[in-house]
């Protein structure tokens, strides 16, 4: 596509929520602390019980709100319903566990303003006022060791694909492309890959990064990397050769495990070495990066549970999907429905 720089960027942001008031209170006061203050926010509620419309009010007088409450329909349609509702020309799209840093808005539209690009995805990190296990989980989503360097904050070695808790593209990308589809799990990467095959740029910009709070428990963490496991067999049954060898890791990482403790079991626990290294590796890395032995001793399990979650998921998906021929839906209802 050509470069369309010239016009004036009005930036709409964009908060698809579901029962989660508290988060989108927080989201919006760290917005009335932008260093750029020229941009409207449209809150698109989905079908919630706990609605977040007295949190919106309370913000109207600092801001341009827009709210919204429609019948629940999952998180790639109510963004495509903000957009459609939005006044302006670039959406950015924020989850509701998310909280800006004050030059969040000012790095994205300088960035934009001298380099423009189609479509634009930005990193998370954890916050220093973030719980222990809120740190443990932002270590397993971000390190090398998890494979997660690569998911939406790191450079890739092809092209790169904007992840929906923080990422951007013009109205021009969503008239070409529809938007979102109503994948249940998934729809950013399946976004992102349209965005390119459509012949749209993508990029990241390393300093437009958020606060990504991730209220949840490692049961609740388990099921998600679970179904990101599923969405990566999905998104390749959608778009053939979507799938690179690095996707694949975590699956043998989890069939390793699984292996290395039958041989213990059967033979000596000397088998447990690999997993015990490991295992080290993630505890002193992340007790050294957050200063903490708290969240060292919390990031080795939440890397586990991210590498056999989304490992297991991939191994479920392929069974089901590649081996057993069944469609998207079919196969995994539950995951889907609940």
């Amino acid at each position: 596509m050509e470069n369309t720089k010239k016009f004036r960027l009005d930036l709409s942001l964009i908060i698809p929520v579901y029962n989660r008031p508290r988060e989108v209170e927080e989201l919006l006061e760290s917005l009335t602390a932008q260093t750029s203050r020229d941009f409207e926010v449209v809150i698109v509620e989905d079908g919630s019980v706990d609605r977040c419309a007295g949190q919106a009010e309370r913000y109207k007088a600092s801001m341009d709100i827009k709210y919204f409450y429609k019948e629940n329909s999952g998180p790639g349609p109510s963004r495509n319903y903000g957009f459609q509702k939005a006044g302006g020309n670039y959406a950015v799209f924020l989850d509701s566990d998310c909280v800006l840093p004050p030059g969040y808005v000012g790095v994205v539209r300088e960035a934009l303003t001298n380099a423009w690009t189609d479509a634009f995805g930005g990193p998370d990190r954890a916050g220093q006022s973030f719980t222990t296990l809120q740190k443990a989980i932002n270590y397993a989503m971000t390190s090398f060791l998890t494979t997660g360097g690569i998911r939406g904050g790191g450079e890739k070695l092809d092209k790169f694909y904007p992840r929906s808790f923080n990422m951007g593209y013009s109205r021009q990308v969503f008239e070409a492309t529809g938007g979102f589809s109503q994948m249940r799990f998934g729809e950013d990467i399946d976004m992102s890959i349209r965005i390119l095959e459509a012949g749209f740029q993508t990029r990241l910009i390393k300093e437009a990064f958020v606060y990504h709070k991730r209220r949840t428990s490692l049961k609740q963490f388990f099921k998600q990397v679970y179904n990101s496991g599923i969405a990566r067999i999905n998104l390749n049954k959608r778009h053939p050769g979507a799938l690179k060898p690095v996707h694949t890791l975590p699956s043998f990482f989890t069939l390793g495990v699984a292996l290395l403790i039958l041989l213990s079991v059967l033979f000596s626990p000397y088998f447990l070495l690999p997993i015990g290294f490991f295992a080290l590796m993630a505890f002193f890395d992340a007790a050294l990066r957050n200063k903490s032995l708290g969240v060292g001793l919390l990031a080795v399990a939440a890397s586990f549970i991210q590498l056999t979650g989304y490992g297991s998921g991939f191994i479920s998906a392929f069974w089901k999907r590649i081996i057993l021929k069944k469609d998207e839906f079919a196969a995994f209802t539950q995951n889907f429905y609940k």
